[in-house]
């Protein structure tokens, strides 16, 4: 087994994540079978509880782990399927340790930081590193992320643990690579070295010596800046590899490649790849480049939120975006708006920023309103849905998301009007969205239902279900601890609100599907998690063909896309399809389309905007 450690040095969100989930593109590109770890230095036992504002989302894996959202980037990047184990944090290994000498495993010893814990890491290291994350052959090269950076007091005993483990695995089966900023301030526009000279140093001084330096930067630095970075950092030249900010990510692999790290890795870690391998690689990744550089038409998706200050809150689901917008043929413009920002309360204290959100609202070609949890900005989802709904714009709901559309179609077309959730109004008289008890036993951590599930098909015709190719069951990932009331199933389905998908029990809705709308789906599930880029999610394509007026076309053929479909088609088709499209909905509906204005109903409380969006910015009239 070889390993890679990359480090990070200056300050933390250098990019670690990044370059070392393209490491891991470069060799599985070449037929080098890889793994991953992401190690955290937090106390918590996992990322279950964390605020979406202080770490972003929390990413789920197959198996019910709640962890750091590089995880994701990891899955996506190299399409394998990694487990909780795969994300080392300081309370997993204290919990390990504790739990040993409580049973009396160390014999009496006094247990230390040095060798236990030290010891208790490199174990499991070794231990996840040979398990296989992908259909084919075990791991050959495992990839490992030490989180924050080097000299924060939390991340010392990894870092010792390292220093041990490149002597237990021996040298030519360890490689670490250091990633540091090299800034350039803007009154000079010159790229300072000094503070990646002061990183590597303190590395070296902990008895770890990079290998590779990974040079950030704003823009791309010249040979004299390399090679001086390589004077005093004990380097070849050859070693010192410059990223610079890119167009996308996408770009990260490509550009390491150029650098020559294919051979370095090959000729350091004795990996035996064929030259013809190394000739070829990364073409599906060059085509995917290529094909983000080319895109020239936008698609505009808002997204309704409630942690929409910290847009990495929401990576998976604006990755998913992404992925879809790519295989389409467009380029992703993504509109937060936060979910407050939509309710009455701001229309009455704040008009300019509730008609600012309303007005990017309209704007959009689609919609979607992610997961969340909380009452705050619960009315606002509520709101979205139902404009949606009332509009025929195309729409996704995930998770939370799911759960506002049901409360706003049985307040407004079942009229129920106090219907709400239990985890918003625990006395409301119509609680259509519940908990479920078995994950509510009164811990927070680790208590929803999560991981990946199996969801099956009703048998009658859905648009969702074709989008997956027609399967009679597929499998996603979860995370909730509500869920749709069972008792009003009925009622709803009764009034063209389908539940195309449950579990297996039949007893939990998964996927909802609005009759006579262009594009109104629901899940429960999360299917921003498996999304890939090179697989977009279903859903997501759903969501993005049908902003664009190219759903029925792509449904007609199969749900594949043709090579026409993804290139630079007219914007006068476009603008044919979406209008015939909002015309069949038109005539599908009871209520008149033919007023200037219309009613957003809300909680029995009402908000007029304008179909044409024209909110003056002055006393929110």
């Amino acid at each position: 087994m070889k390993y890679i450690l990359v480090t990070g040095g200056v300050i933390s969100g250098v990019g670690k994540g990044v370059i070392a989930s393209s490491f891991g593109t470069l060799l599985k590109s070449c037929g080098i079978e890889v793994t991953s770890i992401k190690i955290d230095p937090y106390i918590n036992i996992d990322a279950g509880t964390f605020s979406p504002y202080e770490h972003g989302e929390v990413y789920v894996l197959d198996d019910g782990g709640e962890v750091d959202l590089d995880l994701g980037n990891y899955e996506r990047f190299l399409d394998v399927t990694l487990l909780s184990d795969n994300n080392i944090t300081t309370g997993k290994i204290y919990k390990l340790v504790i739990e040993k000498e409580r049973i009396g495993e160390y014999l009496g010893k006094t247990v230390q930081v040095v060798p236990h814990i030290t010891d208790a890491i490199q174990e499991w290291v070794e231990r996840v590193a040979q398990r296989s994350v992908s259909a084919s052959t075990c791991p050959q090269v495992c990839i490992v992320e030490l989180g924050g950076t080097i000299g924060d007091i939390e991340g010392m005993p990894f870092v010792e643990a390292f220093r041990q483990f490149q002597f237990r695995v021996k040298k030519e089966n360890f490689c670490c690579a250091h990633v540091s900023l090299v800034p350039m301030p803007r009154a000079t526009g010159e790229p300072k070295t000094k503070p990646t000279q002061s990183s590597v140093r303190e590395l070296r001084g902990l008895g770890l010596s990079p290998d590779l330096i990974v040079c950030r930067s704003e823009k791309p630095i010249g040979n004299e800046v390399r090679e001086k970075i390589s004077n005093f950092c004990h380097v070849g030249p050859e070693q010192v590899i410059c990223i610079h900010d890119l167009h996308s990510i996408y770009h990260v692999p490509l550009l390491m490649e150029q650098h020559g790290l294919i051979q370095y890795l090959n000729d350091r870690l004795d990996l035996e790849i064929p030259v013809e391998k190394m000739e070829k690689c990364l073409q599906p990744w060059k085509e995917l480049a290529r094909r983000v550089e080319t895109l020239h038409k936008e698609v505009t998706i808002a997204l309704v939120g409630k942690y929409t200050k910290l847009e990495d809150a929401y990576a998976s689901v604006s990755k998913a975006l992404q992925h879809a917008a790519i295989a389409a043929g467009y380029k992703l413009k993504l509109v937060f708006i936060e979910a407050c920002h939509l309710e009455q309360q701001t229309r009455d204290e704040d008009p300019p920023v509730y008609h600012e959100a309303w007005q990017n609202l309209c704007k959009s070609n689609g919609v979607i309103v992610p997961g969340g949890f909380g009452s705050r900005g619960m009315e606002g989802k509520i709101t979205a849905c139902n404009w949606c709904r009332e509009k025929g714009k195309p729409f996704l709901g995930i998770c939370l998301g799911l759960q506002a559309a049901v409360i706003e179609f049985s307040r407004n077309v079942l009229n129920l009007s106090d219907a709400n959730s239990t985890e918003v109004d625990p006395k409301t008289s119509n609680p259509v969205v519940v908990d479920m008890p078995e994950h509510h036993p009164g811990q927070m951590g680790g208590t929803m239902r999560l991981g990946k599930r199996t969801t099956l098909f009703s048998s009658e015709r859905s648009v969702i279900k074709e989008l997956y190719g027609n399967p009679e069951k597929i499998e996603e990932r979860h995370r909730h601890r509500y869920e749709v009331n069972p008792k009003y199933v009925a009622k709803l389905e009764e009034k063209g609100f389908k539940f195309v998908g449950y579990d297996t029990e039949k007893s939990r809705m998964e996927i909802v599907e609005l009759s006579n709308h262009p594009f109104y789906v629901a899940t429960q599930f999360h299917p921003e998690y498996l999304s890939r880029p090179l697989k977009p999610s279903p859903p997501f394509v759903g969501l993005i063909l049908s902003s664009v007026g190219k759903l029925k076309s792509y449904i007609d053929r199969g749900c594949s896309f043709s090579p026409k479909h993804q290139l630079d088609t007219s914007y006068e088709e476009e603008e044919i399809d979406v209008k015939r499209q909002k015309l069949v909905f038109e005539n599908s509906t009871d209520k008149s389309k033919k007023s200037v204005s219309s009613e957003v109903n809300c909680n029995s409380t009402k908000h007029t905007v304008l179909n044409n969006c024209d909110h003056k910015m002055t006393n929110g009239n």
